[in-house]
């Protein structure tokens, strides 16, 4: 069997190799789901261009086989530094970007083939087929053209969303951190590029092909190119011989595998189609996720409907002319018909979601899936994280305790490593050589303890840290009393502490562990991590001197210690607690001797750590903007409880004098500035994980409200508060970084994954990426998704309203019979098409784009099952629709009967001829007056539901898009009214004249009618 060495303080002794992973296995990773979804969605772009046959295709040198100094010297980079900005562009116009060619991507054939496969299209191929077959040309030739114009303005516009789409979800998916020009960054994975030193972390998706640098636990799930079900421990020393299989290259790491445990660091040696990965990237492709949203299949729903519509118009035609069916009958029929369907909403629809994409984009929060920005509307819960997402995630140590000598306070901001450590006792100012032994194994855990460099720029002299920022702090505060890790290990002497073997975080216990040889060859594991989790491996307590330890149980300790958690946690600190014991064995020690089980034993408490992130300055503010629309924030942080209630007061999330009883100036304090909160008089708003999971089903159920604020909490908790709130009905969005968070991510209604630190495998399980990490950017993006729902039912209600304002007078129109015993058509086909596709369409459009209104945050969400055809919308489309239809039919009368004779000639449903005078004329009043109506009721449907025509109203913001498309719509009615040969004989009216007086008193009818209407809505509804 193959062997590899194994990791020893990050230099490496040769020892027997196995497959076997150092340290704990990472049986809790669910290998099979990040797999799966691997396979389902590459996580590279996808282009469609000539693929690369094999024979093509340039392999690489053997970087396996080599020692890094020779695959640095072949990559001409650096270890430290990395790559040079510099060079970027030069490498990438030589290998290209980091993507992947072959099938898949956005498809134009599919896209323009799907113009032509919905049931709105198909009836008016009906109808051009039955035009032409009855020898009615222009009408089957206006119908092809407008067919062929609906397709070319839905294949333009939704090819460009999909495009759009197709860039976001790559903005969206996995981003990589590099190190350049000496600086850690993250950049799009796709930018990568060969000789890139690239930082791996647990949750990672490998964004490329690259060889192992330094590594720590570090597994990798090689599933999807070996097959192997069990993740590959990796190592950086070189492997002898070329031909060994990829899944003994333990030294290397390949494109799309997934680090599920551990850390380190890797030289990028291949990209894009150049990876093993792009080796069978043509099995692996595929054209992304194609199932329908919940507002397709709804928009689908009524397309049924209005074929159904279509049908029993068509029946009462049939039976009005009791079921003589002539030619003039069937083109009746056809046109009922027509005035059914509005050909241009699937348009529409599409434009109005690109938009909102755009615009949540353009906002910081990149949508994965579309059904996503139609639930945003609906949210009533969201659950946050708060490090990074509330808060700054600017982390510094700021105050500590010690067992023996009490607080100290530690000076200074940021990474600079200047700053003192002062007592607060008597004011003494701690230094290097003033420290205790106690104090001084305290500093050490934290700059041992701890994956975090702290470094300084070599031209601008600024100090920079790289890593997660709580460690940050720790090695900062390390650094200031010059006792940091770069001094502790001392690389190049090799006589200082070396690192053995790393237990990383793990958010289950909520604590993590190294094994170190110190300087006088004895091993010392330093722990570190949450109060609770740490006593419970201790003890006793190391006072000042080094022989000094008192012996305690864990109760005795929690005893004396818990106090003080309580009274850093109260200033909004979080708090860490510190523990070393030094571990004797007979023989060597190496990262796999022992478990993690038997490290974490015995331990002795060195002292707490209290570590300040600042709430941003946002997040209050966007708080209460959740509380005013109806949505309800719950905090779910893994902090210890009173720090959790100290940054939930600051943000607003709790009352701001919630958990100050106990002290009466600071609660009278609180309660002067105090506003009134939603958990105002309210028990239990903030609750520990370990109470809450607890609980059965039942009992969280029987609760009068779900808690606010979760401390100490797993990724368990969150699963079971999105659980609880399912069970009452709420839809709910949540927030997640790490790999674990993923249940709780797809359980969500809306999953949010962390754009800046969320894990690679957390982003594919959400919906939406945050990519600033912000919790203000969620609230944006609840605002964006009720503008977008919003503007869709805006402009469904226009548009089928208007279809409705169509078919009463053509149904209506039955009665009118002339001499021949046929019905006069009060409208002609082309009329309508005009209307549906020209009038309507363009209001449409406008409403889609329509700004936020206002009160649109001061709304409560609506609920999951106020689609887009409620109930509400429903009777709108009908009122509107039959109040249009009624004036616009009275016009119609009254230029046929009260100013005409009632003469409604000879065949007048084709030709013009000297008998049809009349008839054209009222059509022609009848379509001036519709069209200007439809035009008018884009304005009246700016708002379902508030005035629109009132002078504040007219006053407000507007939508210069609508005024736009009415003029547009304006200057092609006079010309279809007024030019000779188009009027008559295309759309088979008449010019008019003192018939715009009454166009313009159904006008104000219209206004009277609708604003009356909503009047009633907003009164008794």
């Amino acid at each position: 069997m193959k062997e590899y060495q194994i990791q020893y303080n990050e230099k490496y002794a040769q020892k027997p190799l196995t497959r076997q992973s150092t340290g704990q296995s990472s049986a809790d990773f669910d290998t099979k789901s990040v797999r799966s979804v691997l396979m389902h969605k590459m996580n590279l772009i996808k282009r469609r261009r000539k693929s690369i046959d094999d024979s093509e295709r340039i392999e690489g040198p053997p970087y396996h086989t080599m020692d890094l100094d020779t695959v640095t010297q072949l990559l001409k980079s650096d270890l430290d530094d990395g790559l040079s900005e510099s060079v970027i562009d030069e490498r990438r116009s030589e290998s290209g970007f980091n993507e992947m060619e072959g099938e898949g991507g956005v498809s134009p054939i599919k896209i323009l083939i799907k113009q032509f496969l919905n049931i709105m299209v198909l009836i008016l191929l009906i109808a051009m087929v039955v035009s032409f077959v009855f020898k009615d040309y222009i009408e089957g030739g206006v119908i092809c053209a407008i067919m062929i114009l609906n397709a070319a303005v839905g294949f333009m516009q939704e090819f460009k969303a999909e495009k759009t789409m197709d860039s976001l979800r790559q903005m969206a998916s996995p981003t990589s951190q590099v190190i350049r020009n000496g600086h850690q960054k993250t950049i799009p994975t796709r930018e990568l590029v060969p000789g890139d030193v690239i930082i791996l972390k647990t949750g990672d998706v490998v964004g490329a092909d690259c060889r192992i640098i330094e590594s720590f636990n570090m597994d990798v799930d090689e599933a999807l190119l070996t097959g192997e079900s069990l993740p590959v421990n990796k190592v950086p020393e070189a492997i002898q011989g070329e031909d060994v299989p990829l899944g003994d290259r333990v030294n290397m790491s390949y494109s799309s595998t997934v680090l599920t445990k551990g850390r380190g660091k890797a030289i990028v040696t291949a990209v894009g189609m150049q990876t093993e990965i792009g080796k069978i990237a043509k099995r692996l492709l595929d054209s992304g996720d194609n199932s329908k949203t919940p507002l397709q299949k709804s928009l689908d729903r009524m397309a049924l409907v209005l074929l159904g519509i279509a049908i029993i118009s068509l029946i009462i035609v049939f039976a009005a002319s009791k079921f003589n069916i002539t030619n003039e009958v069937v083109l009746y029929a056809i046109s009922t018909s027509i005035s059914v369907i509005p050909e241009g909403l699937v348009a529409v629809v599409t434009l109005t979601q690109a938009f909102g994409v755009y615009g949540m984009a353009k906002s910081k929060a990149l949508v994965r899936r579309l059904a996503a920005l139609e639930l945003l509307g609906a949210v009533t819960n969201v659950c946050s994280d708060k490090t990074g997402t509330l808060t700054q995630s600017k982390m510094v140590l700021t105050r500590l305790w010690r067992p023996s000598t009490g607080y100290y306070s530690v000076s200074g901001i940021g990474f600079t490593i200047e700053g003192d450590v002062t007592a607060e006792s008597d004011g003494t100012i701690v230094t290097k050589e003033t420290m205790d032994d106690g104090f001084r194994n305290m500093v050490n855990a934290a700059a041992l303890c701890n994956m975090s460099e702290v470094r300084k720029d070599k031209k601008t002299d600024e100090w920079s840290g790289m890593g997660d920022p709580t460690e940050i702090a720790l090695q900062v505060f390390a650094h200031k009393l010059q006792n940091g890790k770069p001094a502790l290990v001392n690389k190049e002497n090799n006589d200082g502490w070396r690192l053995v073997a790393e237990y990383p975080f793990d958010s289950s216990i909520k604590r993590m562990t190294i094994l170190c040889n110190s300087p006088d060859g004895s091993n010392i594991a330093f722990l570190k991590g949450a109060t609770e989790r740490v006593l419970s491996c201790c003890v006793g307590m190391q006072m000042s001197d080094a022989g000094d330890i008192q012996a305690m149980s864990p109760e005795e300790l929690q005893e004396i210690v818990l106090p003080r958690v309580d009274s850093l946690a109260r200033g909004g600190l979080r708090v860490l607690s510190l523990a070393m014991r030094r571990i004797k064995n007979d023989g060597p020690i190496h990262s796999d001797t022992f478990i993690r089980e038997q490290v974490e034993q015995e331990m002795i408490f060195l002292g707490l750590v209290g570590i300040y992130d600042p709430p941003r300055l946002e997040s209050k503010l966007a708080v209460e903007q959740c509380h005013q629309a109806g949505i309800t924030v719950h905090m779910l942080t893994g902090d210890h409880i009173a720090t959790a209630t100290a940054i939930a007061r600051e943000v607003s999330i709790v009352p701001a004098t919630y958990g100050l009883e106990d002290s009466d100036e600071l609660y009278h304090k609180a309660k002067e500035s105090a506003q009134p909160h939603i958990g105002d008089g309210r028990e239990n708003l903030v609750m520990t994980a370990q109470r809450f999971d607890k609980l059965t089903e039942e009992e969280i159920d029987a609760l009068p409200e779900l808690p606010l604020v979760i401390a100490r909490c797993s990724p368990d908790t969150k699963v079971k508060m999105i659980e609880a709130l399912h069970r009452r009905k709420r839809i709910a969005g949540m927030t997640g970084d790490g790999v674990n968070d993923s249940p709780s991510l797809k359980e969500a209604d809306i999953g949010i994954a962390m754009g800046e630190n969320g894990s690679d495998v957390a982003k594919q399980a959400a919906d939406i990426v945050l990519v600033d990490d912000n919790f203000a950017t969620i609230v944006k993006a609840i605002e964006e998704g009720r503008r977008v729902f919003g503007n869709i039912a805006r402009f469904v209600v226009h548009m089928v309203s208007g279809n409705v304002s169509e078919l009463v007078p053509l149904l209506i129109g039955l009665v009118f019979i002339d001499a021949s015993g046929h019905s006069v058509f009060p409208m002609s086909p082309i009329q309508i098409l005009f209307n549906n596709i020209l009038t309507s369409s363009p209001p449409a459009m406008s409403l889609g784009l329509e700004p936020i209104h206002g009160d649109q945050m001061l709304q409560p969400p609506r609920s999951k099952k106020d689609g887009l055809f409620s109930r509400s919308n429903l009777i709108d489309i009908i009122f509107y629709g039959f109040s249009i239809g009624i004036i616009c039919i009275c016009n119609f009368i009254i230029v046929l009967y009260a100013w005409g004779t009632g003469d409604l000639g000879v065949d007048c449903n084709g030709e013009y001829n000297d008998t049809c005078e009349q008839v054209f004329r009222a059509r022609g009043a009848l379509f001036a007056t519709l069209t200007v109506i439809v035009l008018l009721h884009g304005f009246t449907c700016r708002d379902l539901r508030n005035p629109t025509w009132t002078w504040k109203a007219l006053r407000g913001p507007q939508n210069k898009y609508l005024y736009y498309s009415t003029l547009f719509g304006l200057v092609l009615l006079v010309i279809v009214l007024y030019v000779p040969g188009l009027n008559t004989k295309v759309f088979k009216h008449r010019p008019i004249s003192w018939e715009w007086g009454m166009t313009v008193a159904s006008i104000f009818l219209y206004i009277l009618v609708a604003e009356s209407y909503k009047w009633v809505k907003r009164r008794f509804f």
